[in-house]
């Protein structure tokens, strides 16, 4: 028999559906914290904390551009300002979106999707140094769909800086321009050549009723024994919720968590279609997590915050 907790931590509401085990993750009770109105879609997000202030990239529809917010305690943002836009010198990056971006040797290194008429996509790279002037590194995308399982469209980078191994790392999606279908992984020594993996590195799970149809658009975390992933889980095209998994070398045998998944649409509410696009950050005593919340055809962000450091996970 399913149990219902009902808990309120300081002026947020929320909850606890599943079991005991499910991670207690807290919606925002305002709704969402950026996008819609004039702005119309913002979606996609990455963010850097940066001292006391949080720096949020996130992809601005309207614009066709990858756009920068800041903001002090991740619910009230600054208007976007554009860092990267579309290029039409180029036949694959007239929409630009889905950024990962990267502090290394003092310069901000940013990677992302280019869209071109809503038919493929590829991955771009550019460097900044104040980290909203980019300069793109090449007119050639630095990953493209290759291989039989990405189809037409290879996205929605995330990358992280090994010391120890002294590489880049990215996790893509790819497969189906409207939605990818499975997660890749790629390597890389200079942010600008990569190699592949032939084959995903994280499939759907058909047993698993909430990604039986998709996983996609991940975040991952190196920790210090294994690697956390945050990823989408789609029931069907329409349908996504949010889910964890880990590993020990982030390649391959990803445990899912049991309590999947982590944060589910709300009836009735802005996000009552889908939750995706997770992104999350650690700190002292909580976890923030910022997601895409969609209600029909319009798609803003929202917050959810894991009280605790401990993800039991």
């Amino acid at each position: 028999m399913k149990k219902y907790f009902i808990f309120t931590v300081l002026t947020v509401s929320f909850l606890l559906v599943k079991n005991d085990i499910q991670a207690q993750w807290v919606k925002h009770e305002g709704g969402p914290v950026l996008g819609g109105g004039d702005l119309g879609t913002v979606f996609d997000i990455f963010v850097l904390k940066d001292g006391n202030q949080y720096v949020m990239y996130s992809s601005w529809r309207p614009k066709r551009s990858v756009a920068i917010s800041t903001g002090t305690d991740g619910v009230h943002w600054t208007t976007p300002e554009i860092v990267l836009g579309p290029n039409d010198e180029t036949d694959w990056e007239d929409d630009i979106n889905r950024p990962s971006v990267l502090i290394k040797d003092g310069l901000y290194h940013i990677w992302y999707t280019g869209q071109y008429k809503g038919k493929n996509s590829s991955i771009g790279y550019a460097i900044s140094k104040d980290g909203k002037n980019f300069v793109r590194q090449s007119d050639k995308p630095v990953l493209s769909p290759t291989e039989p399982w990405e189809k037409v469209a290879v996205m929605c980078p995330h990358v992280i800086w090994d010391e120890k191994e002294n590489i880049y790392k990215m996790w893509y999606s790819g497969g189906e321009q409207y939605e990818p279908d499975a997660i890749g992984y790629a390597t890389s020594k200079d942010g600008l050549h990569w190699e592949k993996r032939r084959q995903p590195v994280f499939s759907a799970d058909p047993s698993k009723e909430f990604e039986k149809y998709k996983v996609t658009a991940c975040q991952v975390v190196k920790r210090k024994n294994d690697y956390l992933m945050f990823y989408i889980g789609f029931a069907d095209i329409n349908f996504a919720q949010i889910g964890m998994a880990r590993s020990k070398n982030g390649i391959d045998n990803w445990e899912r968590y049991s309590g999947n998944p982590i944060i589910s649409p709300t009836p009735g509410t802005w996000d009552a279609n889908a939750c995706y696009k997770p992104f999350a950050i650690p700190e002292k005593n909580r976890w923030l997590l910022w997601y895409n919340g969609r209600n029909g055809s319009v798609e803003q962000i929202g917050l959810a915050i894991h009280y605790g450091a401990d993800l039991g996970f």
